[in-house]
Order: C-alpha cells, then sequence, then structure tokens
C-alpha cells in the first residue's frame, strides 16, 4: 500500500526498473561469458578492444555484428540465464540501491521490475532487497517489454503518464515509448549515455542516487 503523501505529489507515481545493467551490475558477467555463449551458439567471439565499442550499439547492431540470428536469441538469451544462476554470487548490486529503493517507496512510489533475466536470478541477486518491489515481470523477450509494462500498470492502476520505466538500453526506450510511458536512461549500464543520451530521454541519471528525482514534486 502506498504510504500518503505529505506535500505536493512528485511527477512519478510508478517506477518500473530494468534489471541487468540498471539495477544489477552484470555488465563485466556478460563479458566474461560471451566468449562461452559465442562458441556454444555458433557465431562471433568478442575481442578484448571491442568491448566498449559494442556498448555503443543497440541490441540490433550488436546481434548483427556478431551474427546471431533473429531465431537464436531466445536460446543465447536462455544459455546466458544458465551461466548466471550457476554463478550468481559473482553479480553484486550496484551501490546504494538499496538505500534509494528505499528512499522511493517510504515517500510513495511504487517499484516494479521488468527484465528479461529469469525470475530465480533476480530474486537471488535482490536478496532483502525485492521487499521494495510490489510486481516482478521476468523473463521477457529484450524486444518484447512493453506488454510487460502494460501489464504492470494494469495491474498497479497507475496511468501511463504517471509512470517511468528504467533501463540501460535503447530497447529498454522502445518498450516505454510502446506503452507510453516515461523513459529514465542511466549513466552506468550496458548501453553508453552517448547513444542513451540521443534518445531524447525525459529523465537521464547519472548515479544511483540520482534516482531520488523521482520522487521529488515537480510543483
Amino acid at each position: 500500500m502506498k504510504r500518503p503523501q505529505t506535500g505536493p505529489a512528485p511527477r512519478y507515481e510508478l517506477a518500473i526498473f530494468d534489471f541487468d545493467g540498471t539495477l544489477a551490475d552484470s555488465f563485466p558477467f556478460f563479458v566474461s561469458v560471451i566468449d562461452t555463449l559465442a562458441d556454444r551458439y555458433s557465431f562471433k567471439r568478442v575481442d578484448a578492444e571491442e568491448v566498449e565499442m559494442l556498448r555503443g550499439r543497440s541490441p540490433r547492431e550488436l546481434m548483427s555484428h556478431l551474427g546471431i540470428a533473429p531465431w537464436k536469441l531466445p536460446a543465447v538469451a536462455q544459455g546466458f540465464m544458465a551461466l548466471m544462476q550457476e554463478r550468481i554470487e559473482g553479480i553484486p548490486l550496484f551501490d546504494e540501491v538499496d538505500t534509494t529503493l528505499s528512499y522511493l517507496t517510504e515517500r510513495g512510489i511504487v517499484v516494479a521490475l521488468v527484465s528479461s533475466n529469469a525470475h530465480e536470478n533476480v530474486t537471488r541477486v535482490l536478496g532483502t532487497s525485492c521487499r521494495h518491489f510490489s510486481h516482478f515481470e521476468c523473463g521477457a523477450s529484450i524486444f518484447g517489454k512493453a506488454s510487460r509494462l502494460r501489464r504492470v500498470l494494469r495491474r498497479v492502476g497507475i496511468a501511463p503518464t504517471a509512470a517511468i520505466y528504467i533501463g540501460d538500453q535503447p530497447t529498454d526506450h522502445e518498450a516505454a515509448r510502446s506503452a507510453g510511458i516515461a523513459f529514465g536512461a542511466v549513466a552506468w549500464g550496458y548501453g553508453t549515455p552517448e547513444v542513451l543520451g540521443r534518445l531524447a530521454p525525459e529523465e537521464e541519471f547519472a548515479s544511483v542516487p540520482d534516482l531520488r528525482r523521482i520522487a521529488v514534486s515537480t510543483v
């Protein structure tokens, strides 16, 4: 249940978070297993000097560069999640995630999560931070998050104009636009701030504590 507001209402009543690269610092793990996945699913290996360049690519551009056919993507994603499950103890949350989520919920913001990662992986990495979330939508296709965002909106009963999806990839921006909600781009994830900035997000967050601005009134 939302806590009563003691002052002017913030612009956003609902903050929906992506997981990988937004709450969980899983990019180093992704880099460490990409060649294992490449060998398993027959796509191009990634040279160390390519890593930063590939962060500037959209998921579709990355798939094209690596030679991942669209029909292979579900299997590659499942392989990634399975490897993460085996090594889950090495995936940390970004610093100050828990205190920032607590700050938001204490000020009446409903917090939810929409991720392409598996529910088990998400909840194990979040640990006690799961207590902040009212809804989890996990296992979404990388290109199919919009329907999950709309589902969260229906379940929470909050208008799209009062919601924001916070993520680190151009596909997160696409999903937010399709669902009719604002997009907040984070500077510390898989995608680069330069790429995300060109998408003209409603909000840009330079650090995890900067997410607290969600709870600030625009009045």
